[in-house]
């Protein structure tokens, strides 16, 4: 009975050793793990029979490793705000263009109404200036007719400067009330280098404002027409309006016809009295 005790008791005590020895070999080896390498991608440069790639999967491998192409990212869409802006611009630009070119128009618009203007100036200085010589002239004229005029009376007829017969028209001609050079009718006169009136002597109207005198410088045509007609010296009325009365009535006036192709400038003489 012992020795079968002493047995179980050996059997039970060898089975508790291994067992503790076996828990200690579990927890050492659960504690140390090696670490996996990597094992890589094998290349092969030709060296073995395999060199051509075709073999194992290598190039499966080798395709597998490199990254895959990634498409850049399409443009993102403008937003409201920089459509925004950018309809701001152009239409900044637009009214810049139409005010730059609203500038130039102005600008040469300015540039022809000065040019209009000087051209004006111009041609009215001109014009002033024909008539004073006009004028000068004919004063000289008149001066000589009119000198010429008092050397004949001395002597009973009327003197021309271009000759003293005149244009071969007889002295019968002032006895008829058509004078040769001169003349006067209603209050006016006239006196025209070796010309006679025609009919009467038109007369200004009555619509005046002042008394005095307007002497206007004539020149006629070879038809007897007064072809110009300007205030000339020896006025006393500088009434423009009244000036022009005169002038209006002076081209009215008609001589007789001539033959030769000059001009003739004389003058005539209105004398504005209120009645």
């Amino acid at each position: 009975m012992k020795k079968r005790n002493s047995k179980l008791i050996a059997t039970i005590g060898t089975v508790l050793f291994m067992l503790i020895v076996f828990l200690l070999l579990w927890f050492l080896m659960i504690g140390y793990m090696p670490e996996q390498e990597d094992e890589g991608v094998m290349v092969s440069f030709g060296e073995t029979e395999i060199g051509g790639g075709q073999e194992n999967g290598l190039v499966a491998a080798a395709a597998t490793s490199e990254p895959a192409y990634t498409p850049p990212p399409a443009p993102a869409p403008p937003s409201d705000n920089e459509l925004m802006t950018q309809e701001d611009e152009e239409a900044l630009a637009i009214r810049r263009h139409q005010e730059e070119e609203r500038r130039r128009a102005e600008a040469e618009a300015r540039a022809e109404q000065e040019r209009e203007r000087a051209e004006q100036e111009r041609l009215e200085q001109e014009r002033l200036a024909e008539e004073r010589r006009i004028a000068e002239e004919n004063a000289r004229k008149q001066a000589a007719i009119d000198k010429a005029n008092q050397m004949g009376a001395l002597f009973g007829q009327t003197h021309s400067p271009e000759g003293s017969g005149g244009t071969g028209e007889s002295a019968s001609s002032a006895a008829k009330g058509n004078p040769l050079g001169h003349g006067n009718s209603g209050g006016n006169s006239w006196s025209l280098n070796g010309r006679s009136i025609v009919g009467a002597l038109p007369a200004p109207s009555n619509d005046f404002k002042q008394e005095g005198r307007v002497v206007v410088n004539i020149t006629v045509d070879t038809e007897g027409r007064v072809i110009s007609a300007v205030v000339g010296p020896g006025s006393t009325i500088s009434d423009y309006a009244t000036q022009q009365l005169a002038i209006k009535a002076a081209l009215k006036a008609k001589f007789n016809v001539v033959d030769r192709p000059d001009k003739a400038m004389g003058t005539i003489t209105y004398n504005f009295k209120f009645k």
